[in-house]
């Protein structure tokens, strides 16, 4: 019975889910977007986890797409044109339900991270890498133009360097991924499972509806004009200003106690 592409661990209020196809650099085949989707679907309607991190198995992160796959794909009479319209819209929509999903998702990226694995850490809410993990949109390099992990990319890091990026298909390191700002933080690589944890702890141990309203705000601000960011982010502390765990959370610090949010 062969393993399954995506496996899923949970440790309190942190789910991990890991890419599961070590001998395949953990490439994005069909199974696992898919996989993935549906994975992040569960997650979504689970109010017990209040963070995700995901990682790959073996010695790398994520290797972008199946190639083989795609390949086999244009056996198809239209030359795979109806196969490759579905298999990267299929992949853009498992990468918006991360944006979506209500938890914070961590990426915890090692070895290296290309095409569609660099997209993954993108769209990723925020990252850790191990110090000596590389990073690239390098599809350039056999006629394939990272177009979709652009969108993730130019989004995370300065117009020239994501572009140098993409037209040179050349690796960046972790590093200057940091620098950039891909990831938050290069570690050694012996540091980076507990890395990511304490920063999944940091966020799973604040009040879950808080973090949740906040991812949401965060990027809904992102794609308005600024007088309608402000005045959407002002309704959204209004809102939360009234519930009664903020209530308990403001009177709890002005009476320098923990806040009880078990009632």
């Amino acid at each position: 019975m062969s393993e399954p592409v995506l496996l899923r661990n949970d440790h309190g209020a942190i789910a991990t889910l890991t890419l599961n196809r070590p001998n395949g650099l953990n490439a994005l085949s069909e199974a696992m977007i898919a996989a993935l989707s549906a994975e992040l679907d569960q997650l979504a309607r689970d109010r017990r986890i209040r963070a995700v991190i995901l990682k790959g198995a073996g010695k790398a992160f994520c290797a972008g797409h199946d190639l083989k796959e795609m390949t086999n794909g244009r056996q198809a009479a239209d030359g795979g044109r109806a196969y490759f319209n579905a298999l990267f819209a299929q992949c853009a929509e498992m990468m918006q339900k991360i944006v979506h999903l209500p938890q914070p998702v961590i990426a915890q990226a090692h070895g290296i991270a290309t095409a569609a694995g660099c997209q993954l850490v993108a769209t990723c809410d925020l990252a850790i890498a191990a110090d000596d993990a590389r990073f690239g949109v390098n599809g350039v390099n056999i006629g394939l133009f990272c177009s979709t992990p652009m969108v993730a990319l130019s989004r995370n890091i300065p117009r020239k360097a994501a572009m140098e990026m993409l037209t040179t298909g050349k690796f960046i390191s972790a590093p200057d991924a940091e620098r950039l700002g891909l990831i938050n933080r290069a570690v050694p690589p012996d540091a980076l499972g507990d890395a990511t944890t304490d920063l999944a702890e940091s966020i799973a141990a604040k009040l879950g509806a808080a973090v949740k309203i906040g991812k949401s705000a965060f990027y809904e601000q992102l794609a308005l004009p600024l007088d309608q960011a402000y005045a959407h982010t002002a309704a959204v502390m209004a809102e939360n200003m009234l519930w009664r765990e903020t209530e308990e959370g403001i009177a709890a610090f002005l009476e320098k106690r923990d806040p009880d949010w078990t009632q």
